[in-house]
């Protein structure tokens, strides 16, 4: 990435002077996670402040300072801006969440963005982070948002390694960038489980699959935005091997981390289609159960009406000879039929007449 020489051959920051220091507000390092001094690959120091730590490096311009910082206040990035040079653009980044991942040169400074990921069990989700890193000659600040990768093990894993830390702020943004790609593993590996279970709930039948199903998807966006990108830094990282004269041992570690983030991104490419094709088959199933289920209540519907015609016909049926046994039973004094010696024999025959006209119209209209 760049040529590894000694801080003062890249730049001399000037001791402030005694008026400047005293007028200078004293900061306070709620955020701090961890600065660190190195020297030839080994730790030298650990100064609790960033102004020990400023103070420090200007005494070793060898050296290489560590600062990792998790949501910073604006007043310690502006005190690291001011002593490390840092652009302007790049430090309004770092205050601000929801940063797409680039890579951007300003100067002798890298500042790169990251999206980091992880998978938590319990709710069955994808949570995610930013890290913000500033990279120069003799100096990588990171900036933590939300979720990112156990940078204490990065940390632990490049002081083991003294040969690897020894080539510079460029060897720990690799173990980095190698940090967040293999943070990447356990997501998909979660991922392509739930979609698995997504799969048996759509051919089961559940009804809460579609939400869970449209969920998935639109952590897998996310998760497209997080590596998606990082496929093209990582090739424009390997397009300045020779200008930058990178380290050959640093050039392969690159090289597999860009090949794990390229099968990462295809992986996620997968997910979402297969989320898609899942989420057209639910549709496709709910609605021929609603169609079934639609044709369900139409049978039934039929089968109600078929009864009700029934029930209605041996209604009216019956309703005959109860009208004329209602007439004929009332007892009115002049009435005729009442002295009349057929009127019953006549009554019965109308009630079996009308009765019988019934059940032959009913008959024929499949009524009954």
């Amino acid at each position: 990435m760049s040529d590894r020489r000694p801080r003062a051959a890249w730049r001399r920051r000037p001791e402030p002077p005694p008026e400047a220091a005293a007028a200078r507000p004293p900061s306070v390092q709620p955020s701090v996670v961890q600065s660190t001094l190195y020297r030839d690959g080994r730790r030298v120091a650990s100064p609790s402040t960033l102004a020990e730590t400023f103070r420090q490096l200007r005494e070793h311009p060898d050296g290489m300072a560590w600062i990792g910082l998790q949501h910073p206040t604006e007043e310690e990035l502006h005190s690291l801006a001011g002593e490390f040079d840092l652009h302007e653009l790049a430090v309004e980044d770092a205050m601000e969440a929801h940063q797409r991942p680039k890579l951007e040169r300003y100067g002798d400074t890298l500042f790169v963005v990251l999206r980091a990921a992880r998978y938590l069990d319990a709710p069955e989700e994808v949570e995610f982070g930013e890290l913000h890193v500033f990279v120069g000659p003799d100096f990588l600040i990171t900036v933590r948002h939300g979720a990112a990768p156990d940078l204490s093990a990065v940390r632990r894993r490049m002081e083991e390694n003294p040969d690897l830390l020894a080539l510079g702020p460029e060897a720990v943004l690799y173990a980095i960038l190698d940090a967040v790609v293999d943070g990447y593993a356990p997501v998909v590996a979660g991922v392509q489980n739930d979609i698995d279970e997504i799969e048996t709930e759509v051919f089961g039948g559940d009804p809460a699959v579609s939400r869970r199903i449209y969920e998935l998807s639109r952590e897998m966006v996310e998760f497209q935005r997080a590596t998606r990108p990082l496929v093209g830094m990582l090739h424009a990282l390997m397009a300045g091997f020779a200008k930058y004269g990178t380290d050959e041992e640093l050039q392969r570690y690159l090289r597999d981390v860009a090949d794990h983030v390229t099968h990462t991104s295809e992986r996620v490419d997968g997910f979402r289609q297969a989320l898609t094709d899942i989420l057209t088959v639910n549709a496709t199933l709910v609605t021929q159960q609603q169609n079934a289920e639609m044709r369900a209540l139409a049978e039934a519907g039929f089968e109600q009406n078929e009864e009700i015609k029934k029930i209605s016909a041996w209604a009216a049926i019956l309703f005959a000879p109860t009208l004329v046994g209602t007439i004929y039973g009332m007892n009115f004094d002049n009435m005729p039929e009442l002295r009349w010696t057929g009127g019953y024999p006549f009554a019965i025959g109308l009630m079996g007449i009308v009765c019988t006209g019934l059940y032959v119209i009913f008959k024929r209209r499949d009524w009954l």
